[in-house]
């Protein structure tokens, strides 16, 4: 089944786990959905990273649900345009990215290298489960992937410039 506009606002599960219509385009909709992550995190930014975090294990929750509601109606557990794993994904990415603003192009990108060649161990959710715990717990792996990555180039940046 390939979801529509009036599909995506028909449920609540629905219209998170398509991140509100990104999950819609034509090309890319992981890309766009993980560019929505950035006005979650400027939501969310004002709180400080910890209690970002806090929101974002319950939005982690609520996403594995709509996530696995929304496959089971397209019939297709990880269905292309299912990309709230992403959107939570890049905006858990952001709130703990070191070095501001400058560091989130680098974020983006690493993110997104993560989530789309599924280094081990970002490949075993996929792998194993098919459900909506596998399809949010991939993107949570590729999300510790890119912070490590990023933390270990901000810390050779800051020692060599």
């Amino acid at each position: 089944m390939t979801p529509t506009v009036r599909f995506t606002f028909s449920r609540l599960q629905h219209a998170l786990s398509l991140s509100f219509g990104c999950g819609l385009s034509p090309y890319a909709p992981g890309t766009v959905g993980a560019l929505a992550g950035l006005p979650l995190h400027f939501v969310l930014a004002p709180l400080g990273p910890l209690w970002e975090s806090v929101i974002l294990l319950q939005l982690f929750v609520l996403g594995v649900w709509a996530c696995h509601k929304t496959g089971e109606a397209l019939g297709e557990p990880d269905h292309g345009a299912i990309v709230w794993d992403e959107t939570w994904g890049m905006a858990l990415v952001l709130a703990w990215a070191p070095g501001g603003y400058l560091w989130w192009p680098l974020a983006f990108v690493l993110f997104r290298f993560f989530d789309i060649t599924k280094p081990w161990p970002v490949n075993l959710p996929n792998d194993h489960m098919e459900n909506g715990l596998g399809v949010m717990l991939d993107d949570a792996l590729a999300a510790f992937y890119a912070v490590a990555v990023l933390w270990a180039a901000n810390f050779a940046f800051e020692r060599l410039f």
